[in-house]
C-alpha cells in the first residue's frame, strides 16, 4: 500500500503528458512497448541485443518500468535521437533543409475574394511555418543552414522519420547479422507496438509549453465534421503527418471538389426526367390498355411461365424514363469531358504541391536510397553498383522470373474465382426467375396492393441477385487481401514505392472484376443471347437465358450500380469509424478518464489503434473503386456523382477524425506524388468512355 501510494505521488511530480524525457530536455522521438513474459529468455536476449545496438548507433533510451503503467505488465522504451545522429542520416537521406527566407512577394489579388472568407482558416492553420529557400542537407556544410536551436530545427515528422530508419536496419542478434529491424520484432512478439507520439490530447492544449500542441489544432479546424465546409489546411497536415499523407487529403479535397459539378449536372438530368415525365410518349403507350393493354407477349420462362401483356411493365417503363431520357446522353458526353478535366486539372495540382512541398526532385533518393529492410535481408546475392561503385544486394533474374510466374497464376486463379461467383450468381438469376414469374402470374399482385404494381419477375430477380452478389463481393475482397500482400511480399519488392506499386495493381485488377463484373454482365450480355420463339438459348442447355424488361436492362444496372455502391460505402464508413472507436472504447475503457499526470502521453497513444503501413492503400482503393463507379456506368445512373460527393465530404471528415483521436501517429514518408494511381485512374477514365458510348 505505502508503494503504491510513494508511485503514485512521483507521478504527480512531472506531468505525463509531454514529449520528453524525466530531464524535461530530450525530446521522445518514438516509443517501443513490450511485456516481460515469463517465458520469454529469447525475446528478452533479442530485446537487449537490439537496444544495445541502437545505443552504438547514437540513439538515447530510457526505460519506463511495468510499474508504471496502467495495468502493470507493459514496459515503454523511449527513444530520443540526438543532434549528431540527426545531422549524420539527414545527411544519409538528403533531407532538404532552409537556408535563406524566402523574400519573393506572393501578394495575388483574387477578385471577389470576399466570397471565400466563410470557407478560409486562419493564417496560422494554413501556414504553419514561414516560407524558406530549401537545400539538401550536408553535415560539412552546417553554418550554411538556417540554424537557430538545434533541438528544433529538424521537426517532429523528420526526426520519426530518421528514427524508424535506424530501427528497421538495427540488427538484434549476434549470431545472425542478417536478423535485424523493427518488423520483425514486432512480428516475432519481442516487442508490442512501436510508433512516435501524438504531441498532445486532441481536444486540448498539451500543458508543457515546449509541445506544439499541433494535433490540437488539427483536430480543431480540421476533423469536426461542423467544419465540412472549410478548407482543408494541407500544409499543417503535412507537418504533422509527412507529405504522403498530406498528398492523400490533397487528392481526395480535389476529387470532391470536382465531384460538385458532375453531382449538380447530374441532378439537372434527373430533375429533367421528373420534369417532363407526363411527355413520356413510349410509356403511355405501353400503359394504354387499347395498345399496351392488347399486345401478348411470350411466356418469359419455359412451363411455369405464361403469356403475358406489356402492360403489366407499365411502372418499370416509368422509372425506367426517369434515369434514360433524351438529358442522359447530353449527361454521358459531359461526364466525358469531366473526366478528362479532372485528371487534367488533378496533374496541375500535383505539380504545384511537388514545388511547394519540395518534391519534385525526390524521385531518385527515394528509389535509390530507401530500400527495403526485407529485400536487404532476403536477398543474399551482392553486386557491384556500376555508378556508385558499391556492393549491393540483388535478386537473381531466375528467382524473380519464378517468383513473377508464381504471383501472375495465383492473381489469375483469384480472378477466376469471382468469374465463377457470377455464373452462380447468374445461374441463381435464370432459377429463380421462373418461380418469382409463376408467383406474381395471377393474383398476388392485385393483392400487394400499390407494392405489387411496382413488382416484376425481373425487378425481383434483380434485387435478390444484387444482395447476394454484394455479400460475394464483400467475402471474396476479405480473403484475397490477405492473399495479395503474401504474394507481393514473396515477390520481395526492392524499394517501399515498388512494393506498394505490385500491391496495387494486384489489389485493383481483382477489386475491379469483383465490383464490376456484374455490372457489365447487366450491360452488355443479359438480354443479347436470348434467341427468339421457338429457339430459345439456355445456359448449360437447362436454364432459358435472361431477358430483359421491354423497356430494356438500364433500370436493372441502376439497381444493380445502387445497391453495390451504397453499399461499399455504407460499410466503408463503419469499418472506417465505428471499428476503431469501439476497440479503442474498449482497450482504454479503465483509463480514459484519469487525470494527465497519471495517464502518461505514451499509455494515451499505446491504446490506440495502429496505423498500418498500407493504411493509406485502402483509402485510395475505395476512393478509385467509387470513381470507377461515377464514371464506367454513370449513363445508368445520373444520381451517382450526387451520392458520390454526399458519401466524399464525411470521408474527408471521417479520416481526418480517424487520423486524428483514433490513430497512434504514423510514421513521416515521403512520396513523389499518388503513385500507381495516377495511372489507374487514368485507365478507368478512357475505359468509361467506352462503356458509356456502348450505354
Amino acid at each position: 500500500m505505502f508503494a503504491q501510494k510513494s508511485i503514485s505521488v512521483d507521478k504527480q511530480q512531472q506531468s505525463k503528458d509531454s514529449v520528453y524525457f524525466r530531464d524535461g530536455m530530450r525530446r521522445i522521438d518514438f516509443v517501443l512497448s513490450y511485456i516481460d513474459d515469463k517465458d520469454g529468455e529469447k525475446k528478452q536476449d533479442r530485446r537487449k541485443e537490439f537496444e544495445a545496438n541502437l545505443e552504438k548507433a547514437g540513439l538515447e533510451l530510457e526505460t519506463e518500468d511495468k510499474s508504471e503503467s496502467e495495468d502493470g505488465r507493459t514496459y515503454f522504451l523511449k527513444i530520443h535521437v540526438p543532434w549528431e545522429v540527426l545531422a549524420t542520416y539527414a545527411d544519409v537521406l538528403k533531407i532538404k533543409v532552409p537556408f535563406k527566407t524566402n523574400d519573393i512577394t506572393d501578394k495575388k489579388d483574387v477578385p471577389m475574394s470576399w466570397l471565400c472568407t466563410p470557407y478560409r482558416l486562419p493564417e496560422h492553420v494554413m501556414q504553419p511555418e514561414p516560407d524558406y529557400f530549401t537545400a539538401t542537407f550536408d553535415k560539412s556544410k552546417i553554418d550554411f543552414f538556417l540554424i537557430e536551436d538545434k533541438e528544433t530545427f529538424f521537426p517532429p515528422s523528420t526526426r520519426n522519420r530518421i528514427v524508424y530508419y535506424i530501427l528497421s536496419r538495427c540488427p538484434y542478434s549476434k549470431e545472425d547479422k542478417d536478423k535485424k529491424g523493427i518488423k520483425r520484432l514486432l512480428n516475432n512478439g519481442t516487442y508490442a507496438a512501436a510508433f512516435p507520439l501524438h504531441d498532445s490530447r486532441y481536444w486540448t492544449r498539451s500543458r508543457d509549453a515546449n509541445c506544439e500542441s499541433e494535433r490540437y489544432a488539427l483536430y480543431k479546424y480540421w476533423a469536426r465534421f461542423s467544419r465540412f465546409y472549410k478548407e482543408q489546411p494541407l500544409n499543417l497536415i503535412r507537418k504533422y503527418y509527412g507529405e504522403k499523407i498530406g498528398i492523400y487529403f490533397a487528392w481526395l479535397g480535389f476529387y470532391t471538389e470536382m465531384l460538385t459539378y458532375a453531382a449538380v449536372v447530374g441532378l439537372l438530368c434527373f430533375i429533367y426526367g421528373v420534369a417532363s415525365f407526363d411527355e413520356n410518349v413510349w410509356s403511355k403507350e405501353i400503359c394504354n390498355k387499347t395498345i399496351g393493354g392488347q399486345i401478348v407477349m411470350c411466356p418469359l420462362c419455359d412451363k411455369k411461365c405464361g403469356y403475358w401483356m406489356l402492360s403489366t411493365t407499365c411502372s418499370s417503363s416509368w422509372q425506367s424514363y426517369l434515369f434514360d431520357n433524351t438529358a442522359t446522353v447530353f449527361f454521358a458526353i459531359f461526364m466525358g469531358i469531366w473526366v478528362t478535366l479532372f485528371l487534367e486539372f488533378w496533374k496541375r495540382r500535383q505539380a504545384r504541391l511537388e514545388y511547394e512541398w519540395d518534391l519534385v526532385d525526390m524521385e531518385e533518393e527515394q528509389q535509390q536510397l530507401q530500400l527495403r529492410p526485407e529485400y536487404e535481408t532476403k536477398c543474399t546475392h551482392r553486386r557491384l553498383n556500376r555508378v556508385t561503385q558499391e556492393m549491393e544486394p540483388y535478386l537473381p533474374l531466375t528467382s524473380k522470373f519464378a517468383r513473377s510466374v508464381l504471383s501472375g497464376a495465383t492473381v489469375l486463379f483469384w480472378i477466376s474465382l469471382i468469374i465463377a461467383s457470377i455464373i452462380g450468381v447468374i445461374a441463381y438469376r435464370l432459377a429463380v426467375f421462373a418461380a418469382f414469374a409463376s408467383i406474381m402470374k395471377d393474383s398476388p399482385t392485385n393483392k400487394l396492393d400499390v407494392v405489387g404494381s411496382l413488382i416484376t419477375p425481373q425487378l425481383a430477380t434483380s434485387v435478390t441477385a444484387s444482395c447476394i452478389n454484394f455479400v460475394i463481393i464483400m467475402i471474396l475482397n476479405f480473403l484475397y487481401e490477405r492473399v495479395a500482400i503474401k504474394i507481393t511480399d514473396m515477390e520481395v519488392p526492392k524499394t517501399h514505392v515498388e512494393y506498394e506499386n505490385k500491391l496495387t495493381v494486384k489489389m485493383f485488377l481483382f477489386q475491379f472484376v469483383n465490383y464490376y463484373s456484374s455490372c457489365f454482365y447487366v450491360a452488355f450480355f443479359k438480354g443479347k443471347f436470348v434467341g427468339y420463339p421457338g429457339d430459345y438459348a439456355y445456359m448449360f442447355g437447362k436454364w432459358r437465358n435472361e431477358e430483359c424488361e421491354p423497356g430494356g436492362c438500364l433500370i436493372e444496372l441502376t439497381t444493380q450500380l445502387v445497391i453495390v455502391m451504397v453499399g461499399k460505402q455504407v460499410w466503408g464508413n463503419i469499418q472506417e469509424a465505428l471499428v476503431p472507436w469501439l476497440c479503442n472504447w474498449w482497450v482504454s475503457r479503465s483509463a480514459r478518464n484519469h487525470p494527465e499526470s497519471l495517464y502518461s502521453r505514451w499509455e494515451q497513444d499505446h491504446d490506440l489503434q495502429s496505423f498500418s503501413q498500407l493504411g493509406l492503400f485502402y483509402e485510395y482503393l475505395e476512393m478509385v473503386i467509387q470513381f470507377g463507379f461515377i464514371t464506367l456506368f454513370v449513363a445508368s445512373f445520373p444520381l451517382a456523382p450526387l451520392l458520390a460527393l454526399m458519401n466524399n465530404i464525411l470521408e474527408v471528415r471521417v479520416d481526418a477524425w480517424k487520423f486524428t483521436t483514433q490513430f497512434r501517429r504514423p510514421v513521416a514518408a515521403k512520396v513523389h506524388n499518388i503513385g500507381a494511381w495516377n495511372e489507374i485512374l487514368n485507365m478507368i477514365a478512357v475505359f468509361s468512355v467506352v462503356t458509356n458510348v456502348s450505354l
